[in-house]
């Protein structure tokens, strides 16, 4: 199995092997469209979207021993899926996982589409609901925090499920609870400890490129109030 999160090459039998990757497709293909579509119209946002990907690639890196000779590690999917939205987060991830799977035997190939799904669209979806239910009742740190805690969280409530499908046991439920507390021990330290560096990446990147999560819609002017100052300073006032 390698990791909670990244389940490895021929783990998985054929049948889930080809589940999953026709439902991460119809996502990651939506969200290349969706790709295309935003360079076209805010090509500036492609170092964010670097930004992104490599905070992704970085974080879900990191293996940390676990327990029974496993690993967990953090995702670094919520700031993704805050920015752009799930789908185009879901390209990010397939673009990560890929190369982990090539270059670092991290994952594999043939459960690319499992790992897709729990890494590059559960996770990220949670992230994105707990972000929306938040947004404006909060400062955005603390709410890109909890985002990122949560798209890590049911990342790995993901995994665990697709495992469970996989290998059922006697007891579905039993076998579920067994993957799910086998690795919370890790796992709910790693996800806060993710949460509190994705806010840390977040207020420098509101405080270098505002003008970015502006045009983005995942800020509103009260965050940067010196802003708008400088950006009346900048046009003289004009209106």
């Amino acid at each position: 199995m390698g990791d909670i999160l990244h389940i490895m090459e021929g783990f998985l039998p054929p049948e889930w092997c080809a589940f999953w990757y026709i439902l991460s497709g119809i996502v990651v293909i939506y969200g290349v469209m969706q790709l295309n579509k935003m360079i076209k119209e805010q090509p500036e946002v492609k170092p964010l979207l670097a930004i992104a990907g490599a905070f992704m690639f970085i974080l879900s890196s990191l293996k940390m021993p676990s327990v029974t000779g496993s690993c967990s590690h953090p995702c670094g999917n919520g700031l993704g899926a805050v920015l752009f939205g799930v789908p185009i987060t879901a390209v990010l991830g397939t673009i990560v996982l890929i190369f982990q799977a090539l270059l670092m035997a991290h994952g594999g190939i043939t459960t690319l589409g499992a790992n897709v799904f729990s890494m590059g669209i559960m996770g990220p979806l949670a992230g994105a609901i707990v972000w929306k239910i938040l947004k404006g009742k909060m400062k955005s740190t603390w709410a890109i925090m909890l985002a990122a805690i949560a798209a890590d969280w049911i990342t790995y409530v993901t995994t665990s499920i697709e495992l469970t499908l996989a290998f059922p046991g006697n007891n579905p439920m039993t076998t579920v609870t067994t993957f799910l507390g086998i690795y919370a021990i890790t796992q709910v330290p790693l996800a806060i400890a993710e949460g509190l560096l994705t806010a840390l990446l977040w207020d420098k990147i509101k405080e270098l490129r505002p003008d970015i999560l502006l045009k983005l819609g995942v800020i509103d002017e009260s965050e940067v109030p010196n802003y708008t100052s400088s950006l009346n300073t900048n046009t003289g006032g004009a209106e």
